[in-house]
């Protein structure tokens, strides 16, 4: 899938969309679902998903916020219950959402495991290492609250995943595909959606290879040696640099340099996989591999990504409620009859997109 890019700014709304808005947004995302499956399959729908133009423009075309973070969360959430309404033989799964719903993605994992018969277990290992990555290994100021793991039976993957900077009162989001010759921790992301940028401390940016090479072979060292160097450069770090000795609590580090040590990783996936690798201590393992191994990271911000029927706040325009209900029917129809063997109305859906 090639990527795209494009700059969307993501402000923080709070509140729920109404009612009313929210049951068109589920009937008209399992329309849509149920469209893109008859016509091109599951893959092509989470592939689809993982676009952030493309997911920006379907939170649009449902009415949401063109502008709002609030997308993230009520689209993904529009998309797990419309798919509920297609009923248990869809091939897709749809896991995860907001807040305590994404701490339970593991279990909606498992359940779709029992139900389809397979070993999930992947599956479970890749969310909660996408989340670790987009929250640890990625350091710039947001902090993930939504999580959205999408899978297929035949073993294709997508990531959702949203991330909160209170101070900014803005959100990012972090979207993830599976394909062939992914390195999850080496430019991982169909892309990345904020319009604030920074300085940002990212050890999975191609630039942060040597970095993170440096990082694993210093963990592979004796605790008390890796402690030592520490101290040393503590000692001398110079003051323009983006940690401080003062960062750091040295005994507890220490404890996790043994941790660490005791783990014996053999690679930057497996550090990160570790319980207790934070992003404090990723902070000081980069901050060795550039002063000690001359091996510096990436601070360059990852971010690249910044109406049908309107919006909820009536932006670019109100929603208009009469055409969103026969948008919905017109995709219904197209449904039923494709069902019946009639696809005459998705091949004229077609020959139009080529118009466009």
């Amino acid at each position: 899938m090639k990527t795209k890019r494009a700059i969307t700014n993501l402000p923080l709304h709070y509140g729920k969309a109404p009612a009313w808005l929210f049951s068109r947004m589920k009937m008209f995302s399992a329309a849509l679902i149920e469209v893109i499956l008859i016509e091109f399959g599951p893959k092509e729908l989470i592939e689809r998903l993982a676009d952030p133009i493309w997911f920006q423009a379907m939170g649009c075309a449902a009415g949401f916020d063109w502008h709002s973070s609030g997308v993230t969360t009520t689209l993904c959430g529009a998309l797990k219950e419309g798919l509920t309404m297609l009923g248990d033989d869809v091939p897709v799964a749809i896991c995860g959402g907001k807040a305590k719903t994404a701490i339970a993605t593991p279990n909606e994992i498992t359940l779709y495991g029992e139900r389809w018969g397979m070993d999930v277990s992947g599956f479970i290992e890749l969310s909660r290492l996408c989340a670790k990555i987009d929250n640890t290994a990625i350091q710039d100021g947001y902090s993930l609250y939504h999580h959205t793991f999408i899978f297929t039976r035949e073993g294709d993957w997508a990531v959702i995943q949203q991330g909160m900077n209170e101070k900014r009162k803005d959100a990012r989001r972090y979207q993830w595909l599976s394909r062939e010759g992914l390195d999850l921790t080496c430019e991982p992301h169909t892309g990345i959606t904020c319009d604030s940028r920074d300085t940002v401390l990212d050890l999975v940016a191609e630039a942060s290879s040597e970095s993170r090479k440096a990082i694993v072979d210093f963990v592979r060292e004796n605790p008390d040696k890796m402690s030592k160097t520490w101290e040393d450069i503590t000692l001398s770090m110079p003051e323009r640099h983006y940690i401080t000795g003062k960062d750091f609590d040295s005994r507890r580090l220490h404890r996790t340099f043994i941790n660490i040590h005791e783990n014996t990783p053999g690679s930057f996936k497996e550090l990160l996989q570790i319980k207790g690798v934070g992003p404090k201590t990723l902070s000081a393992l980069s901050l060795v591999a550039e002063l000690v191994y001359n091996k510096p990271p990436s601070f360059k911000d990852p971010a690249r990504f910044s109406f049908a029927h309107g919006g909820k706040d009536g932006h670019p325009f109100p929603l208009d409620r009469d055409t969103y209900d026969k948008t919905i029917d017109v995709l219904k129809v197209c449904v039923d009859k494709a069902r019946m063997g009639n696809r005459e109305k998705l091949d004229a859906f077609r020959r139009l997109s080529r118009l466009i």
